[in-house]
């Protein structure tokens, strides 16, 4: 089938061309709208405007295997160790309270509102308490960790099918929510009074002649095709790309930094592309109560992030960085981090496979203190 494939190349090169496009309108499109969200639109409309579900399509194994390794080897092969570190620990400590938040909150409500009948009847009495570690799992780590920590809980089908359709729909809000807000992160800098917003900025010097572009692009995708064929695991895969694109950056004198940046871009614009055939728009049918209690967990797991980041004076700008690694993961992560600079894809990579590789444990955490304190 290649209408995804064709809606996808059409909507990576209408973003792409829209994007550069000097006209006032365009450009104040692009000020509500970034060009990454755009991308992510886009295939969802038409899919809903032809009445068509492109979720199962060939093309998201595809991305899988290629386009997101891709874009995950080209950021991080534009980033310096030293830019890293640059860094400090600060934006890592907002990320782990974002993920202490997640797996605890449920509990600590659970316990505060025992006799409320969302508590008493809908996740006790209906068990959609089960629902709570899988969605755990899925905003932390992804869909590998949702599925074991399914299996671990023994969440019931009917449950989890309802579970997916709601995360489905608040993380697709979400991710809009996150692209607003980190456009707004110098008035919230302002708000909490928050002095510490430098943004990273590249130490390298880069002098001399540099590889051609051709040559980078083919050594990326000779490591990557390589990879597929070695690696079955795609947390594995994702880790070994990762540091392979920081050995390329910080051993390899010649490496084109600038070429793996502006490709690394590109790449994301069509990860979004892709994903956002699996966005429908028509999707609709989830328990009321149990919709409003994810609200007010994702909010809070916001909330939480900015007292932690004001308590440390840390650019709020890592706040919605953050949370997408938890809750977007290492696709939408670099994305929304994209539409406020690009140097920061690197660091959200980074943040998102810490949030792949803990999302299990983190949920494991969640039905412990269940199965100890509540149920």
């Amino acid at each position: 089938m290649w209408a995804p494939w064709v809606i996808s190349g059409f909507t990576v090169i209408a973003v792409y061309y829209l994007d550069r496009w000097e006209n006032r309108h365009i450009k104040s499109l692009f000020d509500w709208i970034p060009a990454i969200l755009l991308a992510y639109i886009i295939p969802a409309i038409i899919s809903y405007a032809f009445n068509v579900d492109y979720s199962q399509a060939e093309i998201h194994n595809f991305s899988r295997d290629y386009f997101i390794p891709l874009a995950i080897i080209a950021v991080m092969s534009s980033l310096s160790l030293g830019q890293l570190k640059s860094i400090g620990y600060k934006p890592i400590l907002v990320f782990v309270a974002g993920s202490f938040f997640i797996a605890v909150f449920p509990i600590v409500l659970m316990l505060l509102f025992s006799e409320s009948e969302l508590i008493s009847k809908t996740l006790v009495t209906e068990n959609y308490w089960m629902g709570i570690p899988p969605i755990v799992g899925s905003w932390i780590g992804g869909s590998t960790s949702q599925l074991v920590l399914k299996e671990l809980v023994e969440c019931p089908e009917n449950i989890f099918l309802t579970v997916l359709v709601m995360d489905n729909i608040l993380v697709n809000v979400w991710t809009i929510l996150m692209f607003q807000t980190i456009k707004k992160s110098e008035i919230l800098n302002k708000w909490f009074r928050v002095s510490d917003v430098a943004i990273p900025e590249d130490i390298r010097l880069e002098k001399g002649s540099k590889w051609n572009p051709w040559l980078c692009a083919l050594v990326l995708l000779i490591i990557v095709v390589v990879s597929n064929y070695l690696i079955d695991s795609f947390i594995v895969k994702v880790v070994l790309l990762s540091f392979l694109g920081l050995a390329l950056s910080n051993f390899l004198s010649k490496w084109n930094f600038g070429f793996a940046l502006k490709s690394g871009g590109i790449l994301i614009i069509v990860v979004m592309a892709v994903l956002g055939l699996k966005l429908q728009i028509a999707t609709l049918g989830f328990n009321l109560p149990f919709f409003g209690f994810l609200c007010v967990w994702l909010l809070g797991h916001f909330i939480f992030m900015v007292l932690v980041a004001k308590a440390l004076n840390v650019n709020m700008a890592w706040v919605p960085i953050a949370s997408m690694a938890n809750v977007g993961g290492i696709a939408t992560a670099p994305a929304v981090t994209a539409a406020y600079n690009l140097k920061w894809m690197p660091h959200a990579i980074v943040l998102a496979i810490l949030s792949m590789a803990t999302g299990t444990f983190w949920g494991m955490l969640t039905i412990w203190l269940f199965r100890s304190f509540v149920v």
